[in-house]
């Protein structure tokens, strides 16, 4: 997992990169970045409960942002946490099957940092170099 966050770049947000040599290494970090926004220490979060998360889109950006935003709609629908990603995606239908594995929020376990509101399009973006790709991401919180 590769991921780093800014402090300059957005005051009432917060901001990162993430990367993978794949796309799919590049979205697993992006959902670890989503997740460590929430919670101090991502190995708290034991691996109890699955869910399938099928996604299709028009594009990679729309696909990437639309699978952040559904990790954070288990936080506040069902208080799902997640720990663990295994993703698989078509590029050529910007499709993506995921399964992701956590447990449900636990206030006396999870040190919760702040609480994740949505996924922002301002300045979002996925870009593919030789060596893999990036997403650069805000969220609001």
């Amino acid at each position: 997992m590769s991921y780093k966050f800014f402090e300059d770049v957005a005051i009432a947000d917060i901001a990162f990169e993430a990367y993978g040599k794949t796309l799919e290494e590049m979205f697993e970090s992006s959902a670890f970045a989503v997740v460590n926004t929430m919670v101090e220490k991502l190995n708290t979060i034991k691996q109890k409960i699955k869910k399938e998360i099928i996604i299709k889109s028009d594009n990679i950006d729309n696909l990437l942002f639309n699978f952040l935003q559904e990790i954070i709609f288990y936080k506040d629908s069902e208080n799902i946490l997640f720990s663990k990603f295994s993703i698989k995606i078509d590029e050529n239908k910007n499709e993506l099957h995921c399964l992701a594995l956590g447990e449900e929020l636990d206030m006396k376990k999870h040190n919760l940092i702040v609480d994740v509101k949505a996924i922002t399009f301002h300045r979002f973006s996925v870009k593919k170099y030789e060596d893999g790709w990036k997403s650069q991401i805000i969220i609001d919180i």
